[in-house]
């Protein structure tokens, strides 16, 4: 991603969230650009008219993929690099593997990110094996190294994170949070991982305020990493209602999942000046301010 005399924060839009929504009146590229995002996730390998289309538009191009077998992890490293994209996010293995399986498809994926010069972000997703916090904690305590794209709604909804107090679970999963370097813009509820948060007044919904602390945490933790320069990348990945995520009531989505995504960054940007001022309030790091 472009270097920064800063960190920065740059919002993208992830292409799949685009999936069933009224026809645009440009192109869903021109329209990205038209609506201010920085840039644009495709799931990999896109076809090279889309990635020459949105680098003439100015937008910066990422992916996504999933490795299931350790050799999977060059392969995709390699298609990222060939495309010129910034960096992958993953989803890394089924969540039914060994620990020993599934530290395989770990060093495979830091290798091949090494090896290309490509970011490679597992996700804390369901179906992969960080779908639960306990042991994701575990292979980062191996894997120290490990940086993270934080779908945060998977672990809200999937692990019911409220139960047994959120605050409690916040800290649980810090050292996770110190390591998020990319994030997937969703927020759930205790029984849906996707639903309408309204204007986002945390007052009205609780659950927002959640979102906020762990992504204002994961903020944080990657300013404390990054204290003189860096890009975060924050993608807003409200899906159809076609793979079970929007909610449906009548036969129509709950709200406009592009509003949606709109509001869901003008909070992240919100939850980002909130951490570069607690940082900014500890000091350098080292030292207590």
């Amino acid at each position: 991603m472009p270097t920064a005399s800063e960190p920065t924060l740059r919002c993208y839009m992830h292409m799949q969230a685009l999936d069933d929504l009224p026809e645009f009146s440009a192109t869903p590229l021109q329209s990205i650009h038209d609506a201010g995002y920085d840039g644009v996730q495709f799931k990999i390998s896109p076809p090279r008219e889309l990635i020459d289309e949105a680098l003439r538009l100015g937008l910066g191009v990422c992916g996504s993929g999933r490795v299931n077998q350790p050799s999977d992890a060059e392969t995709v490293a390699s298609e990222a690099k060939i495309s010129g994209l910034e960096c992958l996010t993953l989803h890394v293995g089924w969540g039914m593997e060994s620990n020993e399986e599934a530290a395989a498809l770990i060093a495979a994926v830091l290798d091949a990110s090494a090896k290309y010069s490509v970011p490679l972000y597992p996700e804390t997703h369901r179906a992969t094996i960080f779908q639960d916090p306990w042991r994701t904690l575990q292979f980062l305590a191996r894997f120290p190294t490990l940086e993270f794209n934080g779908d945060f709604s998977h672990w809200y909804t999937g692990t019911e994170m409220v139960y047994g107090g959120f605050e409690n679970k916040l800290e649980f999963i810090r050292p996770v949070l110190d390591r998020i370097s990319f994030l997937h813009g969703r927020i759930g509820n205790p029984g849906c991982m996707q639903v309408n948060i309204g204007d986002g007044r945390s007052e009205d919904r609780p659950y927002v305020s959640h979102f906020r602390a762990l992504w204002t945490e994961s903020f944080a933790g990657f300013l404390r990493r990054n204290p003189v320069s860096g890009t975060f990348c924050f993608t807003p990945e409200l899906l159809s209602p076609a793979i079970y995520y929007a909610r449906t009531f009548e036969g129509r989505e709950e709200s406009d999942r592009w509003q949606q995504s709109l509001l869901l960054i003008r909070i992240a940007k919100e939850c980002f000046q909130e951490a570069k001022r607690r940082c900014l309030q500890e000091g350098p790091p080292g030292r207590q301010a």
